[in-house]
């Protein structure tokens, strides 16, 4: 046995000090921090990489083409922005990094190309560094007009000659997908109102979800040029601007009168009036030449403005140019009434008695006329 001077020796002895049991070493924690920092860096990494040299994606082969100009004095990274911006590309910032990393951002040719969509990085790079391919395209054209639906727009597109079922290439995931990036909301189940109506160039072969893919775009470039200001004051999203423009461009073919149109929903909006545009009842019923009759008037549902206030849920077609400025910027006015007007277009009101003359004086044309509508000159 020790003695007691040995004893306390041994407890005063200076060494390591020891630890509860239950406490964790501290270098435990800091190898831990050390191994979730360098995960998540290389996670990071692997998405750079993956994102700027596309390894595992591969080549979609698109009948259509897409025509692309690259303007003299373009860099990389406004080449980048044009792709992405004509669907070549995903994502112009990777596709300025991998130019970057391969020493080939200076390289890049201008010219006049035809690319495939959704093309790699690498190469979409590789065929600006060839410079443009002299080749004889065949071509031809299909005109949307402004205001038709999707449905009213099918018949005559499977006609042009296109490839593939329209209704079903303005259905697809990939043009919901790129839809909501326009600004469609979550859940929406139609592309109505984003298949911008013009006059598009397609190569021989070219397919119906060209088409689309031309018409997002399109409508992308028409769309983000308004000034959303005004709509945004009174609580207005893109998606409402947009079903407004829709019925604009059912309601009236004039330019003069879009403002005034679209002053007399703002109006109707803000002070809790159903809109009563009868064009939302045609868009449910399918049914854009007949007569309406009263039990279509009076049948309740999400598109009779008659019977409910506010918009209804979806655009009920495709609007033009013309048709979007006024959404996004109506008139000036009080207006809560138009109705047509004989000899000319629409008459625009704001009280009762005002609207009240302006039906009677459409009505007494109408009977002038034999029953029949009166012209208008629009």
């Amino acid at each position: 046995p020790l003695s007691r001077a040995a004893r306390a020796q041994r407890i005063g002895r200076p060494g390591r000090p020891t630890l509860p049991p239950s406490s964790p070493r501290p270098r435990r924690w800091f190898r831990r921090l050390v191994a979730l920092v360098a995960l998540l860096f290389i996670g990071a990494a692997l998405y750079v990489i993956n994102a700027t040299f596309q390894p595992f994606q591969d080549e979609r082969e698109t009948a259509g083409g897409v025509a692309v100009r690259i303007p003299a004095g373009a860099d990389a990274g406004s080449i980048g922005k044009l792709l992405e911006r004509k669907g070549v590309i995903a994502d112009a910032r990777f596709f300025e990094l991998n130019a970057t990393l391969t020493l080939r951002r200076g390289k890049l040719r201008t010219g006049n190309y035809v690319l495939r969509g959704e093309m790699t990085n690498g190469a979409a790079i590789d065929a600006l560094l060839q410079g443009p391919k002299v080749r004889v395209v065949k071509t031809f054209k299909v005109t949307i007009p402004e205001g038709l639906s999707r449905r009213e727009a099918a018949p005559a597109i499977g006609e042009s000659g296109i490839k593939g079922s329209y209704l079903k290439a303005s259905a697809s995931k990939r043009a919901f997908a790129r839809a909501r990036t326009l600004g469609a909301p979550k859940g929406a189940k139609t592309l109505e109102g984003f298949l911008f109506p013009a006059t598009y160039d397609l190569n021989a072969g070219a397919t119906a979800a060209d088409l689309v893919a031309k018409q997002l775009t399109a409508f992308r470039d028409a769309f983000d040029g308004l000034d959303l200001a005004r709509a945004k004051r009174k609580n207005l999203t893109r998606y409402d601007v947009l079903i407004i423009a829709s019925m604009i461009e059912r309601e009236t073919s004039s330019n003069r009168e879009r403002p005034l149109i679209a002053s007399v929903i703002y109006n109707r909006l803000a002070q809790g009036i159903p809109l009563g545009i009868d064009a939302t009842i045609r868009y449910a019923e399918k049914d854009w030449d007949s007569p309406l009759k009263v039990s279509q008037l009076e049948r309740d549902g999400p598109y009779n403005t008659r019977l409910r206030q506010g918009l209804p849920p979806t655009p009920i077609g495709n609007p033009g140019r013309a048709s979007l400025k006024a959404a996004a910027a109506p008139a000036k006015t009080d207006f809560i009434f138009y109705v047509a007007k004989p000899g000319a277009c629409h008459a625009f009101s704001s009280t009762d008695a005002e609207f009240a003359r302006d039906v009677a004086a459409y009505e007494a044309a109408r009977e002038k006329n034999g029953g029949d509508a009166p012209p208008q000159k629009c």
